[in-house]
């Protein structure tokens, strides 16, 4: 995954990446005014500094962050875009951003240093949550938003195979072997939490011909045209919603916990802590649906990442126009 790959950098280049939190950035400057967030501008007075990786999910998740800010009253720098996980997080550390939307299991197993995933997504973020306390960094409760592995197949062999559920996909295997083709990555293909550790969780043995190794944007592609009958994806992808594909569900709940989630420097929260309230009822809306919808609106249409989320922000009625 592409958060999970920024990470794995040589030693040597961690103090370069972190320097890209020192990075100057622009002021927010949308003209939003309290909706059903920020009443009573309980932020006014606060100068807040929102960061986020540079993917198009990211990018958009630091906008809402700092929409939202700005409703409630804060004035708001606009550090998102920086390359990697690695120098978002640092930033938060080093106090150079106050907040980000950053994934439960990439704290977990990256920045914390766990190789085992907690099944439970709650779970999950309970023990972020707690791990993090002592480096001055407190998590707000996660979204529904899982931007993790998935299987998905496009409308013809759903309505062929009618599988809805990995473990129907595993039945299907034994039942019609020639039925269950794949295209994934390499690293999807060779990793313990990719394709070996689903087979040995669901009791899947796919023959080596079934498995076709391709890059990312292509699997979408190929799996939309049906030339494999099931395709590795990233559940909060807008090519999902776009190319109408129907993702497995993971009903024994294999894939690492992706959660995100607000991830605070606690020193800030402690001076401003109406960021909790302000955050909450957003948080709670971020949905992988959501997600899909507005990733597309960006990667398929074309759109401006922060105008989306300015967008989503006044239909739900978070925020008004100034």
């Amino acid at each position: 995954m592409r958060r999970r790959r920024c990470v794995l950098l040589a030693a040597s280049l961690l103090v370069a990446a972190a320097g890209c939190g020192l990075t100057s950035g622009s002021p927010m400057v949308d003209d939003v005014e309290p909706g059903t967030i920020g009443r009573g501008r309980p932020l006014e007075g606060a100068d807040l500094t929102v960061t986020s990786k540079e993917f198009t999910e990211q990018l958009i998740l630091g906008a809402i962050m700092g929409i939202a800010f700005q409703a409630a009253g804060a004035e708001v720098l606009d550090r998102t875009g920086i390359q990697g996980s690695v120098g978002t997080r640092a930033a938060v550390e080093n106090g150079d951003a106050d907040a980000t939307y950053e994934y439960t299991g990439t704290a977990w197993i990256t920045y914390l240093g766990n190789t085992r995933p907690i099944p439970d997504p709650r779970q999950q973020w309970e023990a972020v949550r707690d791990a993090d306390r002592e480096n001055d960094i407190t998590w707000l409760p996660p979204a529904p938003l899982n931007n993790t592995y998935a299987l998905a197949m496009n409308q013809a062999n759903y309505e062929k195979y009618g599988t809805k559920t990995l473990s129907e996909v595993a039945e299907l295997s034994k039942s019609d072997p020639g039925a269950v083709t794949l295209c994934v990555e390499g690293e999807f293909a060779n990793r313990a939490d990719g394709l070996p550790g689903l087979e040995r969780a669901y009791g899947m043995d796919i023959p080596a011909r079934n498995i076709t190794q391709m890059d990312t944007g292509i699997i979408y592609t190929q799996t939309a045209q049906g030339a494999c009958t099931y395709g590795e994806v990233f559940t909060t992808d807008g090519r999902i919603k776009s190319m109408n594909l129907v993702v497995m569900e993971d009903d024994k709940q294999f894939f690492p916990n992706y959660n995100a989630a607000p991830m605070i420097r606690t020193a800030t929260l402690k001076e401003w802590p109406a960021i909790a309230s302000v955050l909450a009822p957003v948080t709670k809306a971020l949905t992988n649906d959501v997600a899909r919808t507005l990733n597309a609106k960006v990667d398929v249409d074309g759109e401006d990442p922060h105008q989306v989320a300015l967008d989503w922000m006044k239909e739900r009625g978070f925020v008004k126009e100034g």
